[in-house]
């Protein structure tokens, strides 16, 4: 009867899991969408200049920016916002599957997906300290 009930909350658990990327992408997907349109409203008549390499603004570097861009308006910032809650999709189940083995008191599993995390944020960060 145990094994039952763990398998039942272990595929409740995988359902929770599979729910939150698909909503993590569908939002993301949305998100990035609503940019374009935005940007090709405001800027769909302007040729590209393939001759010299335009990076991103610095403002669209980082999170700050980005939010205060997308926030004003800007499809550039949109299109950054759902590129950046994109790739919060995984992260947020890494922390999600974190907390729900703590609640199942795994302790292996915590310590490994807290070594995932970890790794993940130091990534995110840019590799600095």
């Amino acid at each position: 009867m145990r094994h039952f009930e763990t398998t039942l909350s272990d595929r409740r658990l995988d359902t929770i899991i599979g729910n939150l990327l698909r909503a993590g992408v569908v939002i993301a997907a949305t998100t990035t969408s609503i940019g374009g349109v935005i940007y090709l409203a405001h800027s769909g008549e302007s040729l590209a200049h393939y001759r010299v390499f335009q990076s991103e603004p610095a403002d669209l570097r980082h999170v700050k920016g980005i939010l205060s861009d997308a926030s004003s308006g800007d499809g550039v910032g949109i299109m950054q916002l759902g590129l950046l809650l994109l790739i919060a999709t995984p992260v947020a189940r890494v922390a999600f599957s974190l907390a729900a083995f703590a609640v199942q008191r795994d302790r292996l599993y915590v310590v490994v997906t807290l070594v995932v995390l970890a790794v993940l944020t130091f990534s995110m960060a840019g590799g600095q300290l």
